[in-house]
């Protein structure tokens, strides 16, 4: 039966989320979204739906689909994501190759329109568990660039305990600290790979400004003046709890300045938070880390009682 392909479209949403849905049935990545939450990723000015994006349809219905994520900035490099899926039933079928090579050639048209002359390399997040997806990325000349894991924390067991430093108290995220809290982010993540700074547009398009983000859920450290030291932020997907009957608080962002690391702030504010997520009715926290993250992150979150669930590879193609 032929697969006809064609850009993706905001009224594709719901279709979508039940392709992916059967994705993360036979893949157990951890992954559920809503149509809601799509439209939202659909949304991303980072997204050029008409020309970087792609679904396939057979007789009719979704079996495979890949969306093209820029970033906001080439710094040094333009690291372009793509992300999509093959429905588990048309695997083995060169659908896959289909998208990744589509991708490959689409990449460096979209890329010249936003940093001409700059490098670019096409990334591709995949769950170690996948063979498949090891298979496709490697047979396409992608090599393994770096590894991520996702961590759980059951809030049932006991929560940690831990100091905040002197001269720092713990606020609730406000929209009026929202510039303070990405320049923070931007100044903390400076030297992780891959990060490049967020503008105030990719910043509200990408989390603050998304309906998962929970601003309840989310804190800031404060030093006397009113000024930023470090940042918690969470997301809530209700895709998840439908999936899993569990609600879990997804920190999406831990950051803390460099005059600040090495006394406890984050500990800090994950004790904290931890507390907050219980109270609010969640049962558990998730959040992902850089296996080879600079500030010792990992072990931070292994100390707060967070365990690893899942592994990540990232496979990166150069393109010029």
């Amino acid at each position: 039966m032929t697969v006809e392909w064609a850009p993706l479209s905001m009224d594709d949403t719901a279709e979508l989320a039940g392709l992916m849905a059967a994705i993360e049935a036979e893949d157990r990545t951890g992954e559920n979204h809503d149509a809601d939450d799509l439209a939202d990723e659909l949304a991303n000015p980072m997204v050029d739906l008409a020309e970087g994006t792609l679904i396939g349809r057979e007789d009719g219905r979704p079996v495979a689909f890949v969306v093209l994520l820029s970033r906001p900035a080439a710094e040094p490099v333009h690291q372009m994501i793509m992300w999509g899926g093959v429905h588990p039933a048309r695997r083995r079928r060169g659908l896959g190759r289909h998208l990744l090579d589509w991708a490959a050639g689409t990449a460096p048209v979209l890329h010249e329109r936003r940093f001409p002359g700059q490098p670019l390399e096409l990334h591709l997040y995949t769950d170690d568990r996948n063979e498949g997806a090891r298979t496709l990325a490697t047979g396409a000349g992608m090599a393994p660039a770096r590894w991520f894991y996702d961590m759980d924390r059951d809030l049932a067991r006991e929560l940690p305990e831990a100091p905040l430093p002197d001269g720092l108290k713990i606020v609730p995220y406000r929209e009026d600290l929202e510039d303070a809290v990405r320049e923070v982010r931007n100044a903390a993540f400076a030297d992780h790979w891959g990060s490049v700074p967020q503008t105030p547009e990719s910043w509200r398009a990408s989390l603050v400004g998304t309906r998962t983000f929970r601003p309840e859920s989310s804190f800031v450290a404060v030093d006397d003046s009113g000024g930023c030291a470090g940042v918690l932020l969470t997301q809530y997907y209700e895709a998840d709890t439908q999936a899993t009957g569990v609600r879990e608080a997804w920190i999406q962002i831990i950051g803390t300045l460099r005059e600040w690391r090495g006394r406890g702030v984050a500990s800090a504010l994950i004790a904290h938070a931890l507390a907050e997520f219980r109270a609010q009715g969640y049962g558990s926290a998730g959040l992902g880390v850089d296996a080879d993250n600079p500030t010792g992150a990992l072990g931070i979150y292994t100390r707060a009682g967070f365990e690893i669930e899942h592994r990540h590879t990232t496979y990166s193609l150069p393109l010029g």
